[in-house]
């Protein structure tokens, strides 16, 4: 689990092409680098991967292709930033929200103001059921409170802190982003689905989105 706080910021190096998917390694912080030990969970843009190798620099993951498939980590180019979190551990902070790290669906940003404003992302209409004004959504990993949302679009308040410190600093329109729902959302949807004629929730009902 993590929290969607993002206080560490890393360099996609390479990603190799490997039987079944692919490896990327990430150069990150020193602080990042001692919670990569072998098979450590650490968030990738709201991707929960696990550590495969680790040097004094850099760390390295491997993905599956439904990872490749399902997030956009396998479009990303080399020397990108991205964005890293450690799993939660007992007794940490939970400043932000209870983020997973599987991703539910590949969005874009639509628009971003040019002071303060409301952003506005696409997202795909499967999470438009799991997704309501003031719930969280974990945007590229990051934990953003919803302001409004519609079928297949949502926007977001952000302060300057958070955008000065992610790499939504540079972040242009059309840029793909991983999207995760609130857990109770997806709760509250399973819910409704199993009781539901609604094929899309029903369809979630059976296995998910991505079935």
């Amino acid at each position: 689990m993590f929290t969607g706080l993002i206080r560490h910021l890393g360099t996609l190096e390479a990603r190799t092409a490997r039987s079944g998917g692919a490896r990327l390694r990430i150069a990150a912080p020193a602080d990042l680098l001692l919670r990569a030990e072998l098979g450590a969970s650490i968030a990738v843009n709201g991707a929960c991967l696990t550590s495969v190798a680790t040097d004094a620099r850099a760390w390295e993951a491997d993905l599956s292709e439904e990872t490749l498939a399902k997030t956009t980590l396998g479009r990303l180019s080399l020397g990108v930033t991205v964005h890293l979190e450690p799993a939660l551990r007992v007794g940490d902070p939970l400043d932000g929200h209870l983020v997973s790290g599987h991703v539910d669906g590949v969005g874009h940003l639509l628009e971003r103001p040019t002071g303060e404003g409301l952003w506005r992302f696409a997202m795909p209409a499967d999470l438009a059921p799991m997704t309501a004004p003031k719930g969280s959504i974990a945007v590229d990993g990051i934990s953003l409170t919803v302001v409004d949302c519609g079928s297949d679009w949502f926007t977001v308040a952000l302060i300057p802190e958070t955008v000065t410190h992610t790499a939504l600093k540079t972040m242009r329109p059309g840029a793909p982003v991983n999207l995760e729902a609130d857990p109770i959302g997806r709760f509250v949807a399973r819910a409704l689905a199993l009781r539901s004629t609604d094929e899309k929730l029903t369809r979630f009902a059976q296995g998910g989105w991505g079935h």
